[in-house]
C-alpha cells in the first residue's frame, strides 16, 4: 500500500469544481468582489498586480509571480489598488458557486478572457468547494491570507498551460481544475517548507529526520497497536530519546498526538462515510465499539453517535 502523507490526506477533501478565470483583462480602475463562501480561494497573478482587502480591513499588495490564498467563507475583494473602490471603477464579482453561476464560460461577469494588453492584469482564480469534513482541518492550519512568490518559469508554464485549457472544448475545464488543484499543492508545501517553526506541528515532524519514519508509519497504519516503544524503533532511536524529541519538536508527547489524528480522523468517518461505529474504531485503532465511543466522548465531549447526528 502506497505512503499517505497529512498534507496529501488533507488536501484530498478539496477539489476545484469549474471556478476559474483566465486570462482576465483587467484595465485600471477595476475591483473583484469575491462572494462564493468557499473555504479556499486561490488566486495565481501572472501578469499585473493589485490589492487583496480582507473583511476584517487587512490589506496584502500581490504582484506578478505571486500567489495568494485566502482561507474562511467572508467575503473579500481584489483591487488595482485599496483606493479604488472609494472612486469611479469597473466592478465585477466572482461568485461560481452561486445559483446561475457560469463560471466555465469564455466571459465572467464581463471580464474578457484571453486577450492582450500591456496594461492587463492576468488572473487564475479558484474557489474551492469543501466535500467533506476533511476541510476543517487544513484550514485550521493557514492563516487568513498568504502569499508565495512563485518562480518565473512556473509562471509562465501555467499562463500557457491555462490558455491552452481555454481554448479547447472537450476536457478544458477538468484540465483547468486539476492544474488548480496542482497549484494549490505546490503553493501549500513552499509555505510549510518557509514559515518553519510557524508550520503545523505535522508537518515540522515529518521533515526530522528521526520522528519522520514514525510520523509516515502511524498515518500509513493507524489502526496498528501503537507505543511509544515501535514508534522510537521505527526511528532507530531509544525510547527517552524518541519520548523528548517528539514532546519538543511536536508540542504534545507521542501518545497524545496519536489520539488526537485517531480522533481527526474518526470525525471525517463519521461525516463522510456510512461505515458503522465499530468500524470506524477498527479503522482508527479500537478492538471495539465500546473502547472506541468511549475515547471519542472523553476527547471531543459527544458520543460519536451524537456527533454524526448533528454534524453539518
Amino acid at each position: 500500500m502506497p505512503s499517505v502523507d497529512p498534507l496529501s490526506s488533507l488536501l484530498s477533501g478539496i477539489r476545484a469544481e469549474g471556478s476559474v478565470v483566465s486570462h482576465a483583462v483587467l484595465t485600471a480602475p477595476w475591483v473583484i468582489g469575491f462572494a462564493d463562501g468557499a473555504p479556499l480561494t486561490m488566486i495565481s497573478v501572472l501578469r499585473g498586480g493589485g490589492t487583496l482587502m480582507l473583511h476584517d480591513g487587512t490589506e496584502q499588495v500581490v504582484g506578478a509571480g505571486d500567489t495568494a490564498i485566502v482561507s474562511g467563507t467572508a467575503p473579500f475583494r481584489l483591487a488595482d489598488r485599496s483606493t479604488t473602490v472609494h472612486g469611479s471603477h469597473a466592478a465585477y464579482e466572482i461568485s461560481c458557486f452561486g445559483a446561475g453561476a457560469e463560471c466555465g464560460d469564455q466571459e465572467l461577469g464581463g471580464i474578457r478572457w484571453g486577450a492582450c494588453s500591456e496594461e492587463a492584469t492576468a488572473l487564475i482564480v479558484g474557489a474551492y468547494r469543501a466535500s467533506g469534513h476533511r476541510h476543517v482541518r487544513l484550514l485550521r492550519a493557514l492563516p487568513p491570507v498568504l502569499v508565495i512568490k512563485e518562480d518565473a518559469e512556473v509562471c509562465a508554464w501555467l499562463e500557457t498551460a491555462a490558455v491552452d485549457a481555454a481554448r479547447s472544448s472537450a476536457g478544458s475545464q477538468a484540465l483547468m481544475d486539476r492544474l488548480l488543484d496542482w497549484a494549490l499543492v505546490c503553493t501549500l508545501r513552499n509555505w510549510f517548507d518557509r514559515v518553519g517553526a510557524d508550520a503545523p506541528s505535522w508537518y515540522r515532524g515529518l521533515a526530522d529526520p528521526v520522528l519522520a519514519p514514525a510520523l509516515q508509519a502511524f498515518h500509513d497504519r493507524p489502526a496498528e497497536t501503537w507505543t511509544v516503544a515501535s514508534l522510537a524503533t521505527r526511528s532507530g532511536v531509544s525510547r527517552a530519546l524518541f519520548a523528548k524529541r517528539f514532546t519538543r519538536l511536536m508540542g504534545r508527547p507521542p501518545l497524545a498526538y496519536l489520539t488526537e489524528c485517531r480522533m481527526d480522523e474518526a470525525e471525517t468517518l463519521l461525516t463522510d462515510t456510512d461505515l458503522s461505529i465499530a468500524q470506524i474504531g477498527r479503522s482508527v485503532g479500537y478492538a471495539d465499539a465500546f473502547g472506541f465511543s468511549a475515547a471519542f466522548k472523553r476527547h471531543r465531549g459527544l458520543s460519536p453517535s451524537t456527533f454524526r447526528a448533528t454534524a453539518v
